[in-house]
């Protein structure tokens, strides 16, 4: 018998694929199905932010079409169970996350069975099981947006969380599709360390930890992937960058609200180093975002580390994931929109790392890496984790 089972958890932000629809979306699916290929995974979970992008009311249906797509190609034939869950129902402002959740079961795969939140009992999986637009009612799925309270001087946006429960032989399971606020702006993302932004998220966060581990359903181990927006500790990295530069700032006219700040080369005839507005992060040296896959940089990804009490992560070992250029010819090219960081993250219980099969020596049999590297996937590249679920046999 089997005693493990291969698992695909996929986290991908689709906004950009949306608003540039064509070229990055064949080259999306074709990343996509090539990494299912490889790696030949039993049960696979892919989880979607933004779905239909920033123009959702006009993209909407599109999106939809994207997950018919997926769901009907020939290099998924072999997954006969497919569950869909896409929160399309924007006019529900209320409530609508721009969510998507696709899981996969290949026919190979028996003994697997899915809960139900309003039965609060586990039932088998047969079929195509699709929910489009909105999922109140929808009973294998616990869906929330956060409470608009939350953060009273911020504006309320489709953030939330979607959670499904499954037992893939014996073994149970939580995998939640996140999506946390982002950096507004670079401005006042230098202002502060840790930055009020990040605060927020590390609130938001522990807000669906506290959620998915109450006694309304007994605690399982979870895995929660998708755009946690965690950013680099801006503050300290800006000052280590800039160490020897000469610091301009500029108000504007009107108000003592400041517009820009510019960083120049003393030595280099003044050259910019640096220039940070709102929306714009331009680093003259942009390359080090990459190098050796941002090694340098993981010092000031610090976000997580609020967590080490419940979460752990593997290695990353992949350049920041966003904001990559959305230009089809500048695939592995960061646009100066942001300060690169590691925004799409697979992150797990402790408790995973009993039903994790590892092996004991050498070549690890755990993958944690993006998809689509060297190819345009949108502004974020998507992140994936494979890794053998142990199969629990009573």
């Amino acid at each position: 018998m089997e005693l493990h089972t291969d698992v695909l958890l996929v986290t991908a932000n689709v906004g950009s694929l949306f608003d540039n629809v064509g070229e990055i979306e064949r080259d999306w699916l074709r990343e996509f199905f090539t990494t299912v290929h490889t790696h030949k995974p039993c049960f696979i979970a892919l989880h979607f932010q933004e779905v239909g992008g920033k123009d959702y009311m006009v993209n909407m249906a599109h999106a939809e079409n994207f997950f018919w797509t997926i769901e009907s190609s020939s290099e998924m034939k072999d997954f006969d169970r497919v569950c869909v869950y896409v929160d399309s129902h924007f006019k529900a402002e209320d409530n609508f996350t721009a969510l998507g959740s696709m899981y996969f079961i290949h026919k190979s795969l028996k003994n697997i069975q899915q809960y139900d939140f309003s039965a609060k009992e586990f039932k088998s999986v047969s079929g195509h099981n699709k929910y489009v637009g909105s999922l109140d009612g929808v009973a294998t799925v616990e869906k929330e947006k956060f409470p608009k309270n939350f953060w009273p001087d911020i504006k309320w946006s489709r953030k939330g969380y979607m959670r499904t429960r499954w037992i893939i032989h014996n073994q149970g399971l939580d995998l939640v599709n996140v999506h946390l606020f982002h950096d507004a702006s670079n401005l006042i993302a230098c202002n502060s360390s840790p930055s009020v932004y990040s605060t927020n998220r590390q609130k938001a966060l522990r807000y669906i930890i506290n959620r998915i581990s109450d006694s309304s359903y007994s605690p399982l181990p979870f895995f929660l992937f998708g755009d946690f927006n965690f950013r680099l500790d801006t503050q300290s990295l800006v000052q280590n960058l800039s160490t020897s530069a000469e610091v301009q700032t500029v108000k504007k006219d009107s108000s003592n609200e400041v517009e820009k700040i510019i960083y120049e080369e003393k030595d280099n005839d003044h050259k910019v180093l640096l220039h940070i507005e709102t929306k714009l992060f331009a680093y003259l040296h942009q390359a080090v975002f990459r190098e050796n896959n941002g090694k340098e940089l993981l010092k000031y990804d610090k976000e997580i580390a609020a967590f080490h009490d419940v979460i752990t992560e593997e290695q990353i070992l992949f350049p920041p994931s966003y904001p990559y250029s959305e230009d089809y010819t500048k695939p592995t090219q960061y646009m100066n929109t942001r300060c690169p960081s590691w925004c799409d993250r697979i992150l797990m219980s402790h408790s995973t790392q009993d039903i994790i099969q590892r092996r004991e020596e050498g070549e690890s049999n755990i993958v944690y890496n993006t998809l689509g590297p060297n190819v345009c996937m949108g502004d974020h590249k998507p992140v994936f984790l494979f890794f053998a679920l142990k199969n629990n046999v009573h």
